[in-house]
């Protein structure tokens, strides 16, 4: 950090600032997750189609796709600070509009700009935790932040349920006004411990913006890591939207229990996630990457090949793949944070933002495209996509030692 009076101050100034840094992540990955759920109330009450719905989730991850785009031409212009707390500012209020929001095309317009700005955020907080913290301590830090990416995935689902279920008064509102009160608990959190970073500003942008923009994206060693951002998200995103239609219609776990197997999922992922960062730190971000992938590939396998089981047996697999599909991250975002120099690394981020949205989107399309239900009521094909999540898992081991050594870290700004 900046400075450091006394070691203990300083190590809980660190602790939070990342606390701050973590909350932001949590909420903006909540509000894009509590949708997912809510689909069948969200057909009902505004009475839409399946269609429809499907272009309300799209709404917000193609738009959080094309806003960190645009942030390339002025994440890395501001004070690191001053640009997080006012895009967070603005996304508590598009998602309050949601949860005010009278009808679909309102609703769409506000998921659109919670997109904008949540996507903004994700590579926003990513960039800040690359800027302060050192690289040898940068796998703990990102497993602290990636937790609450975790634990917002898989929390999700049985959350926006349980506060749909359980306000009947507000119904579906329930969920935006609980993370737009959450917010701002956190707003306020970061406002008091986030210092200001601005050694990236003393850069001297030489050339049209649009250049710079251009010399980042096509740069080989940035296109390997994008190529990288690709796969692990397809890896992940194929399997991960389908998980819960899968075990209820061919696996014939009662839909009481989804709720379980996603609980279960986040809870190992917040005990386990600062402790894959732990191991990154020490034994070397690829090493332990590869590692990772290569082991996660058993339970995308099971899980997509998974007959008729006990329930025990279920939470055992899923629980496995969620702590192990969640933790390839840890070590995967600090690789990638070191690629770029830090006085470009607020403009490379957000492209690596806008290739996760991009990419989840695809994988959820492509897997959509693959399986189908039969005339049994059965998912058929769910195979194919665990096989093709599987041959994405393989290429990020063959590429993670082609984008980053551990032994050579870029020249950081400290």
């Amino acid at each position: 950090m900046t400075d450091h009076p006394h070691p203990g101050q300083a190590k809980q100034k660190e602790r939070f600032f990342l606390l701050a840094l973590a909350g932001i992540q949590f909420t903006h990955i909540l509000d894009f997750m509590i949708m997912m759920p809510l689909g069948p109330i969200f057909i009902k009450v505004l009475n839409i189609n399946t269609h429809q719905f499907g272009l309300l989730l799209s709404s917000y991850t193609f738009a959080a796709a094309a806003s960190g785009i645009f942030a390339t031409y002025y994440i890395d212009r501001f004070e690191r600070r001053q640009l997080l707390l006012s895009l967070y500012a603005c996304f508590i209020v598009a998602t309050l509009i949601c949860g005010l929001a009278p009808n679909y095309v309102i609703l769409f317009i506000a998921r659109a700009f919670a997109g904008a700005f949540g996507g903004i955020l994700g590579s926003l907080v990513q960039t800040i935790i690359a800027d302060a913290i050192p690289f040898e301590r940068r796998g703990k830090a990102l497993g602290t932040v990636m937790a609450a990416f975790s634990v917002s995935t898989v929390a999700g689902v049985p959350l926006s349920l349980f506060l749909a279920n359980h306000i009947p008064s507000l119904g579906w509102r329930a969920p935006f006004f609980f993370i737009a009160i959450v917010s701002c608990v956190i707003l306020y959190l970061a406002y008091r411990n986030i210092p200001r970073i601005m050694g990236h500003l003393s850069h001297v942008h030489e050339g049209s913006r649009f250049q710079q923009i251009y010399q980042i994206a096509f740069a080989p060693k940035h296109l390997k890591a994008f190529g990288f951002m690709f796969l692990i998200m397809m890896t992940g995103f194929t399997v991960i939207p389908y998980i819960a239609l899968y075990l209820t219609s061919n696996v014939g776990i009662a839909n009481d229990y989804i709720s379980l197997v996603y609980l279960c999922g986040g809870v190992a992922t917040l005990i386990t996630s600062r402790y894959i960062g732990y191991l990154a730190d020490k034994h070397g971000k690829v090493s332990v990457f590869k590692v990772l992938a290569i082991v996660s590939l058993v339970p995308v396998l099971v899980t997509t090949n998974l007959p008729p089981v006990p329930l025990w047996l279920v939470l055992i697999n899923s629980t496995f793949f969620f702590i192990l599909i969640s933790g390839r991250m840890i070590p995967a975002m600090a690789i990638i944070s070191q690629v770029v120099d830090a006085k470009i690394r607020g403009t490379f981020m957000s492209l690596i933002g806008s290739v996760q949205m991009f990419a989840s989107g695809v994988a959820s399309v492509v897997a959509g495209a693959i399986v189908t239900i039969g005339a049994d009521g059965n998912m058929q094909h769910y195979n194919l996509v665990g096989f093709g999540a599987a041959a994405c898992g393989l290429l990020t081991y063959y590429l993670v030692g082609r984008i980053h050594s551990d032994q050579k870290p870029a020249p950081s700004s400290h």
